[in-house]
């Protein structure tokens, strides 16, 4: 689906999020399609701030992409296109936006066009099939914004990451980004909210905690809350997880710093590279 279809991304709006009768207990992979509901993704940049968020990240991302010569990008987390519009405003050749939320594309569709007048090229598609619903070979993969831990089962990671990996060129990068969740789950919740939530009046905290959940509560200024349930990823088994797939080397980096305490930062984001190294280079 490109841009050309994206008046057929507005299905009927929903505006109430579904959890049912247990929350906690929602534990699947595909239910974010019910979580960002209409209300939510139209508060979404609110709770972004997009110009506090493009002072806070600086030029990472982008950095980290031209020192690899990056010219091709498949940012499949677009959510309401902040990463899809920085990267066309800085240059690069092709960007490919695509996300399971229908209603999150059309918001970004739109915005593509409120800063810049970018027509991105949007497609809906599950990372567990991307390779069915997303055509090409791309330089480098963003998937940004926390949204890896909307999938619950360890299949369906690793299922992600191999299509993720098979659709890299040879010697591709992968930046995937994450809560610090090791933080939550063994000293409780603190944020600086710095970098990613960069809204003054939104409070994102998590509601509920365990082993296989963190459900997070969003609450804006007009006394509207919503919920999202993620699965909170642990650091290392996140890094091992990639290096299982394939890919050859792993840096992570804690709130765009590459020497960090592993308690202290909000975000740990992961840069994995999928140039095959000889054995030299890997020991």
């Amino acid at each position: 689906m490109t841009a050309d279809h994206r008046s057929g991304l507005r299905g009927p709006a929903s505006t109430v999020q579904e959890f049912g009768d247990a929350p906690t207990e929602v534990r699947e992979s595909t239910h974010y399609k019910h979580e960002y509901v209409q209300t939510f993704v139209d508060k979404w940049d609110e709770l972004i701030d997009w110009r506090a968020r493009y002072a806070s990240e600086g030029r990472f991302f982008v950095d980290q992409l031209r020192t690899r010569g990056v010219t091709s990008v498949l940012d499949v987390a677009t959510g309401t296109g902040f990463h899809s519009v920085r990267l066309l405003e800085e240059g690069f050749e092709t960007v490919v936006s695509a996300d399971g939320s229908a209603e999150m594309l059309a918001k970004a569709f739109d915005n593509g066009m409120k800063f810049g007048g970018h027509v991105l090229r949007v497609v809906q598609a599950d990372w567990r099939w991307l390779n069915r619903d997303v055509h090409g070979e791309y330089d480098a993969i963003i998937c940004l914004g926390n949204s890896f831990t909307h999938l619950f089962s360890e299949r369906d990671r690793r299922k992600a990451l191999a299509e993720f990996y098979a659709m890299l060129s040879h010697d591709g990068v992968l930046i995937l980004d994450q809560r610090n969740y090791d933080a939550i789950l063994d000293n409780g919740f603190s944020s600086k909210h710095r970098y990613y939530y960069c809204g003054d009046d939104v409070v994102a905290e998590p509601e509920y905690v365990d082993d296989g959940l963190a459900r997070f509560r969003y609450r804006f200024p007009d006394g509207s809350q919503y919920h999202l349930n993620m699965f909170p990823l642990r650091k290392d088994y996140t890094r091992r997880l990639m290096h299982e797939v394939g890919f050859q080397r792993v840096d992570t980096y804690g709130d765009f710093q590459s020497t960090y305490a592993d308690d202290e930062p909000d975000f740990f984001v992961h840069i994995a590279e999928k140039a095959y190294l000889d054995q030299e280079d890997a020991e």
